[in-house]
């Protein structure tokens, strides 16, 4: 008797998301509060670790997808989160076409605004906010390949 062969994984079509940025926060359950709240992402997945800590989790803005965890001594990677170090090496570009709004609810939440709302002269209006833990977030509606 022969047994059916498993589903290969179909390939991704051309215009789908490739580049998933995943990062680690000290309270990961406080940077997807502040995530979602303030910058607008969904809740797509959720998986508790051990003592409280954040083992996975994934949240949409559009077609767009993070991933995070905690922080936790075990990281293999041994990424940590930008709060645990002095500076940065890295930022993450969001492309929200309302971004007034978005830079309402910023204020709102009294986050740490790095540049104010603009319009820059390559014709996107945008913003930078630092996250409660450090991560730099520009905001703007630029639509890199669009």
């Amino acid at each position: 008797m022969s047994q059916a062969k498993p589903e290969m994984p179909q390939a991704a079509p051309e215009t789908a998301a490739k580049i998933f940025p995943f990062l680690r926060y000290q309270d990961a359950r406080a940077a997807i509060t502040w995530l979602t709240e303030v910058l607008g992402f969904a809740e797509q997945e959720v998986y508790d670790g051990p003592d409280g800590t954040i083992a996975h989790a994934q949240l949409s803005l559009g077609a767009g997808i993070i991933m995070l965890s905690s922080s936790t001594d075990d990281n293999p990677l041994g990424l940590i989160s930008p709060a645990a170090v002095a500076g940065h090496s890295q930022g993450i570009y969001l492309y929200v076409p309302e971004v007034d709004s978005c830079y309402q609810r910023v204020e709102k939440h009294g986050a740490d605004i790095v540049i104010e709302l603009q319009d820059m002269e390559y014709g996107s209006r945008e913003f930078a906010v630092r996250d409660p833990e450090g991560y730099l977030w520009s905001v703007g509606t630029y639509l890199p390949g669009g």
